[in-house]
């Protein structure tokens, strides 16, 4: 499934997703055990359904449990969402996304990241992009 046919998620969604993210392979258990506040273990095990329906998690049976891990990796996953936010908040415009991260409080860049990102826009330019 390509990234923009993947269905968003919902509030509840995304806290189930971070948690897969941040274990990279769950159970329902664990599901439950690291939300903030707690769902039936029929409610997990129905949005865990739902994200393998959706095309956000895949499913392998281990012994008498089920484990969910995601179907994107972590660094695909942001990409998406971070083109959906430029797309939604900032017109599709990068530039703009890109001037507003900028000047957000405590975007002071180090002298290290500064230099990091020079060499991503000269390299950029050199691609002709």
């Amino acid at each position: 499934m390509s990234n923009s046919k993947v269905p968003p998620l919902s509030r509840r969604e995304r806290q189930i997703m971070d948690i897969v993210y941040a274990y990279k392979e769950v159970s329902a258990a664990d599901v439950r055990e690291h939300l903030p506040d707690k769902l039936s273990d029929s409610s997990v095990r129905t949005i865990l359904r739902i994200l393998c329906e959706k095309g956000h998690l895949k499913i392998r049976q281990d012994g008498p449990r089920y484990l969910y891990a995601p179907v994107l990796s972590a660094t695909k996953a942001s990409r998406s969402a971070l083109r959906h936010v430029i797309k939604t908040f900032f017109d599709d415009s990068i530039e703009d996304a890109v001037v507003a991260l900028l000047d957000m409080p405590k975007s002071d860049l180090s002298p290290e990241v500064r230099e990091l990102i020079t060499k991503k826009i000269e390299q950029r330019k050199k691609e002709g992009k």
